[in-house]
C-alpha cells in the first residue's frame, strides 16, 4: 500500500484554518458550553478521532480561535500604521482595521465577545496579554493625538475603552441591507469618536442615584481582561 506522504505546512494551516472557521461557527450556533467535539468534528467533515489528532480539547479550540483573531488584529494595524503619520488619521486606522476585520467574521466577533471568560488558566492568560496589547496600543494612538492639543480633560482610559464599546457591539445591530459598509462606518465612528474626544472640554456633571433604581454593572468593552 503506497504511504500518504506528510501534509506540508500549506496543507495543514490551510486545514487549521477549515477547522477554526467551523468551530466558530458551531460555539456562535451553541454557545461554548452547548458545543461538543462531536459537534464540530461533524461540521468539519473531519472524524472524532482525526479531531483529537490536532486537538486536546473544545477548549484548546477556542483559545486558538481567541488568540488568532487577536493576533490577525494586532498584525493588520501594524502594518498599516506604519504607512501613516497623522495621529488622526492613525486612529482612523485602528478603526477602519477593526470594522473590517469583524464584519466580514461576524460569527468570531459574536464568540469572543460571549465566550471571553470561558477559558481556564493559561489559555487565559495568553490572550488577555494579547487584549491588553491591542488596549495599549489604542491608548498610545490617543496620547500621541493628544500631544500638543487641548484633551486634558478627557479621560484617556474611559475614552478607549468606549471606542472599544461602540465597535465590539456592532453585530447585534449591523445590516449589511440597509447599514454602509466597513469603511464607511469606520468614517462615521472615527467622525463621532475624534469630535467627542477633541471637543472634549464639554462638563460632565454626574446624575444623582435616584432611591429604588438599580445599579447596572457596565460591561467591559473588553471582557475579561483588565486594562
Amino acid at each position: 500500500m503506497q504511504r500518504r506522504p506528510p501534509a506540508t505546512p500549506q496543507s495543514f494551516n490551510q486545514r487549521l484554518g477549515h477547522i477554526l472557521a467551523c468551530a466558530t461557527r458551531v460555539f456562535c450556533e451553541k454557545g461554548y458550553a452547548g458545543a461538543s467535539m462531536r459537534d464540530i468534528a461533524r461540521a468539519t467533515g473531519i472524524s472524532l478521532a482525526g479531531l483529537y489528532h490536532y486537538f486536546r480539547s473544545k477548549e484548546e479550540l477556542l483559545f486558538l480561535i481567541q488568540k488568532h483573531t487577536f493576533s490577525t488584529l494586532l498584525e493588520n494595524l501594524h502594518r498599516d500604521l506604519a504607512t501613516l503619520d497623522d495621529p488622526a488619521r492613525k486612529l482612523r486606522c485602528l478603526i477602519r482595521n477593526h470594522l473590517r476585520y469583524f464584519l466580514n467574521h461576524p460569527e468570531a466577533m459574536k464568540v469572543l465577545a460571549h465566550e471571553s471568560e470561558s477559558l481556564s488558566t493559561p489559555y487565559a492568560r495568553v490572550v488577555a496579554e494579547l487584549k491588553r496589547s491591542y488596549y495599549r496600543t489604542c491608548r498610545a494612538l490617543l496620547d500621541e493625538l493628544g500631544a500638543g492639543k487641548q484633551l486634558q480633560s478627557v479621560n484617556r482610559r474611559v475614552a478607549v475603552l468606549s471606542l472599544f464599546g461602540m465597535m465590539n457591539w456592532i453585530y447585534t445591530w449591523y445590516n449589511a441591507r440597509v447599514d454602509p459598509d466597513a469603511d464607511a462606518l469606520a468614517d462615521t465612528i472615527s467622525a463621532i469618536f475624534l469630535q467627542g474626544v477633541q471637543g472634549g472640554q464639554a462638563r460632565v456633571v454626574a446624575r444623582p442615584h435616584l432611591p429604588g433604581r438599580s445599579r447596572r454593572r457596565a460591561v467591559p468593552a473588553l471582557a475579561g481582561t483588565r486594562v
